[in-house]
């Protein structure tokens, strides 16, 4: 249990000093004199809780001298209680707790985060409170409540993973990037993402109160649900196959096919180079995903080889350069941009984006009885069976190159 400290309270491991002004000088004062002491510590808050007794002692004897310095411009009423005609004081009030700016203490909480966080996770926060900071940046700390925290949760979950790659979604803010992400994607961020930035924003008000800017954290007990509704990226249909292979789009066909007939991912497609194109005798052309300079992988499962179809093996002679990146062109970015063209332009795509291609190619194994590890191993999955690192996980080369060709074959592109 705490101990008593006169004109003292401790909250969250922090004590704040409270003295009440008289009533008389509260029209000018305010209510009281409140400061958080920024300290758990018992013997230095009684320390310092002596030198602000000092500050408010002084505090009192030049509002009085003012207000006897100052005459009355009107008589007070008992109803009314004595008010001071003064001008504001020339000391410095003390701040009251909850009266500074989210968007002030923010910039205040960066800039102690930026020293302890790695790049990727002060990023992530900085997203994070630059989203509150649109919507409530304004307001004093003080009066956020649950009911702005639900607000802004609401728009949390409307947002779409890729709405700040749009130029519209640039500079934009909670309110409008959430009306965008509605309009434009039909998709929703995954509830563990909606959940961290929850939770970075919250982080920040427990920052606020450990600094004596807050009393408490109101959002304390505000949780995304466990299983809220979510909009997941769409599987496409082989109709919408076939709108987007008629579309013929310069920038996206080539690689649309390889994400249709591979299974990729839009950034293992932008990094593939033309090394990486094997020949391997009757089994035809496969192609090697690993990290290189232009990309990354996800996950050590995502290192892996993959039979190139009949279809690829064709743009491969054709249409695709013979050295170097075989999408020099190509980026994500660039990706999820012109998708988002083609879907404009053709209102049956709405809900699908490019990684829907892969989807379509795992569903198609999955309907041809490919065994699901199987088709892990293709798509760069972890496999269930390899989970626990025994057996399989240790002892087996994985599927064959022939199996890999027999299901890779076994996808039939549909036709209009």
């Amino acid at each position: 249990m705490s101990p008593q400290i006169k004109y003292a309270y401790k909250t969250h491991n922090t004590w704040v000093y409270r003295r009440t002004y008289p009533k008389a000088l509260q029209p000018l004062l305010g209510t009281a004199l409140k400061q958080s002491l920024k300290t758990g510590d018992a013997r230095e808050a009684k320390t310092r809780v002596a030198e602000l007794n000092q500050t408010f002692t002084t505090i009192i004897k030049e509002a009085q001298a003012h207000a006897l310095a100052t005459p009355h411009t009107a008589p007070a009423t008992a109803a009314q209680g004595p008010r001071l005609a003064v001008g504001r004081p020339r000391y410095q009030r003390a701040r009251l707790v909850g009266e500074r700016l989210v968007a002030d203490l923010a910039q205040a909480y960066l800039a102690e985060t930026a020293e302890r966080l790695r790049p990727g996770s002060y990023k992530s926060v900085r997203f994070a409170l630059s989203l509150l900071t649109s919507h409530l940046g304004k307001h004093p700390v003080g009066d956020l409540s649950l009911i702005h925290g639900k607000e802004v949760l609401g728009y949390i979950t409307q947002l779409s993973p890729n709405v700040r790659k749009y130029r519209q979604g640039k500079e934009a803010g909670l309110v409008d990037l959430a009306n965008l992400s509605v309009a434009s994607e039909g998709i929703t961020l995954a509830p563990q993402t909606q959940a961290r930035i929850l939770k970075q924003m919250s982080q920040f008000l427990d920052w606020c109160v450990g600094e004596g800017e807050l009393g408490a954290n109101p959002w304390e007990d505000l949780k995304v649900k466990d299983r809220p509704e979510v909009h997941p990226h769409g599987v496409l249909t082989d109709e919408q196959v076939c709108i987007l292979l008629s579309a013929k789009d310069r920038v996206l066909h080539s690689a649309l096919l390889f994400g249709l007939l591979t299974g990729m991912r839009s950034g293992e497609i932008c990094g593939l180079m033309a090394e990486d194109v094997t020949a391997k005798g009757n089994l035809g052309r496969f192609v090697s995903i690993r990290p290189n300079r232009v990309r990354l992988l996800k996950s050590k499962a995502a290192e892996r080889e993959v039979p190139l179809h009949g279809v690829l093996e064709g743009l491969l002679d054709t249409a695709l350069p013979t050295s170097g990146r075989l999408f020099p062109n190509l980026s994500v970015d660039r990706v999820v941009k012109r998708y988002a063209k083609l879907r404009q332009r053709h209102p049956e795509l709405h809900g699908t984006v490019f990684h829907s291609t892969r989807k379509w190619f795992i569903t198609q194994c999955e309907r041809t009885g490919v065994p699901e590890h199987f088709t892990a191993s293709l798509v760069g999955h972890h496999s269930a069976r390899s989970a626990n690192k025994l057996t399989y996980g240790l002892y087996s080369a994985g599927i064959s190159d022939a199996q890999k060709r027999e299901i890779v074959d076994g996808v039939r592109v549909p036709q209009a």
